[in-house]
């Protein structure tokens, strides 16, 4: 072979090696400005201080919620139908009438913000009478390891094996948030007089605000399947949204929620913008697939779980309400992650969600970990 032609090979065999990493390394590359970079934390998660990184229950079964007693037990729904007391008392709740199917199950729970004096706990669950799947809110008083005098604060929720929402969150106002899910039927979510698609807001005992934009529960419109809501420190409210699905996956969404307002899905989606449509303040492009979940507020940023991405993303917010940076922590560490919450601790708390059919299995599956998030506010 001449010189030429070794030239030659050696520049073509460069350029197949080229390709071939730059096709491996594809999904790592975030070329959208609000794609996520990665920080690395000083430690790996074994090796992780016992005050800083903590599990502190184990062996549940596919966990969505949690929230904290003012005794200072934990409370964890799973969606098969039970609900958990974690602490110095330990007890399991079977909630009547839950339809554990695919997505659908016993989901959300808040506590009331006078819970200490009133003793009411909502809960959000998939139920089915015949053929039908609807979701619906509940409230029972919780008092000496009991929950009686159930109540149903809505129901009527369409509901589908898929796309069930399910986050529930008493407000700055005083008053209850539910995200819904357009049950599949994408259609829905730009219908203001169906409840599918939607985030919804109640008083305590179910009955409509008058503030509310369109005489009824919903307060904002145009979503697929939100999970997350979270208020910044200045009464704003902050939502995760799942994008589409399938092999056609990405263009999650994290969007600023204002009443009245319809937030696009189906007409547009990622970037995507239509007169009377509000995009997302932020959202994961086409090739990077978040699934967020619980979102929380802490020290200037809204923190929100991922599915699919395995990551607790930080998304650090401006007084204008502008995202300045997106940051992921500790991806892959712990599988996928659903809930998060700021204990009375002032510890973060998270649960995995390995055990729903579509995580690896890890050792004593699914767990709650407790985190100092000072960890994220030194990186």
């Amino acid at each position: 072979m001449t010189k030429r032609g070794r030239i030659i090979l050696f520049l073509s065999a460069l350029i197949i090696l080229t390709a071939a990493v730059l096709f491996f390394y594809r999904g790592r590359i975030f070329k959208k400005f609000y794609s996520p970079t990665e920080t690395q934390l000083p430690f790996g998660v074994e090796n992780a201080p016992k005050p800083d990184v903590e599990i502190i229950a184990e062996n549940l079964q596919i966990p969505w919620e949690i929230a904290f007693l003012p005794e200072g037990d934990l409370l964890a729904t799973e969606r098969p139908g039970t609900l958990k007391r974690i602490g110095k008392e330990g007890r399991v709740y079977n909630i009547e009438g839950v339809e554990h199917i695919g997505e659908g199950g016993l989901l959300g729970m808040a506590l009331h913000p006078q819970f200490a004096e009133n003793r009411w706990i909502y809960l959000y669950l998939t139920t089915k009478t015949g053929d039908e799947l609807k979701n619906r809110v509940e409230r029972y008083y919780f008092q000496n390891n009991r929950l009686s005098d159930k109540k149903i604060i809505i129901d009527g929720i369409p509901g589908a094996a898929y796309h069930d929402g399910g986050r529930i969150a008493f407000g700055p106002d005083g008053n209850l948030y539910i995200t819904t899910g357009d049950a599949g039927n994408s259609q829905l979510a730009q219908d203001v007089n169906s409840f599918a698609g939607k985030i919804l807001h109640l008083k305590d005992d179910g009955s409509v605000p008058s503030d509310n934009p369109f005489g009824n529960a919903v307060w904002s419109y145009g979503h697929r399947n939100p999970q997350g809501l979270a208020w910044d420190d200045q009464g704003r409210l902050w939502a995760t949204e799942h994008g589409r699905s399938g092999v056609l996956s990405g263009f999650d969404e994290f969007n600023l929620i204002e009443k009245g307002k319809n937030y696009g899905w189906p007409v547009i989606q990622g970037p995507e913008t239509k007169t009377g449509m509000v995009s997302p303040v932020a959202q994961s492009g086409a090739d990077e697939t978040w699934a967020p979940a619980g979102a929380v507020f802490w020290n200037g940023s809204i923190f929100f779980t991922g599915l699919r991405g395995e990551s607790i993303y930080e998304a650090k917010i401006a007084d204008n309400g502008k995202i300045t940076a997106l940051v992921s922590h500790f991806r892959g560490a712990f599988g996928r992650l659903r809930a998060i919450q700021i204990g009375p601790d002032g510890f973060m708390y998270v649960s995995t969600s390995n055990t729903d059919g579509r995580g690896e299995v890890r050792g004593n599956d699914d767990k709650i970990i407790k985190i100092n998030p000072k960890i994220f506010k030194e990186n």
